[in-house]
């Protein structure tokens, strides 16, 4: 059974960091792209990095750009999202999710970004 499990969602201050983490089970990680999605109610789900099933290539929503770190550790079938330079629209749910042949979601960790 695929599991992904997101931890590290918190309350911070803007200008505050965070770190995310997807820790998956189930399946050949390796094999997988992983990216970030993150959903607040009365947005639209947008995607907020991903990363290629070997490190090579990341990718980015503008939105984010130069301020989240997307990486992955294919030892340890984990995923994890830097965050950095919060801003309150940065908060939300945030999810990782995991594609190949399949999609995977996990079940959400919520990140809130207030002073």
């Amino acid at each position: 059974q695929v599991s992904l499990v997101e931890s590290g969602g918190d309350l911070v201050r803007p200008g505050g960091s965070l770190r995310l983490s997807c820790e998956a089970s189930g399946l050949t990680f390796i094999r997988y792209l992983i990216s970030w999605y993150r959903h607040c109610p009365g947005k639209e789900r947008e995607l907020v990095a991903t990363i290629s099933a070997n490190s090579v290539s990341t990718t980015y929503a503008d939105s984010v750009k130069d301020r989240f770190t997307i990486s992955r550790d294919n030892v340890k079938n984990m995923a994890s999202l830097q965050m950095s330079n919060l801003e309150p629209e940065d908060t939300a749910v945030y999810f990782c999710t995991a594609r190949w042949l399949n999609d995977y979601w996990g079940q959400g960790t919520q990140v809130t970004v207030s002073s």
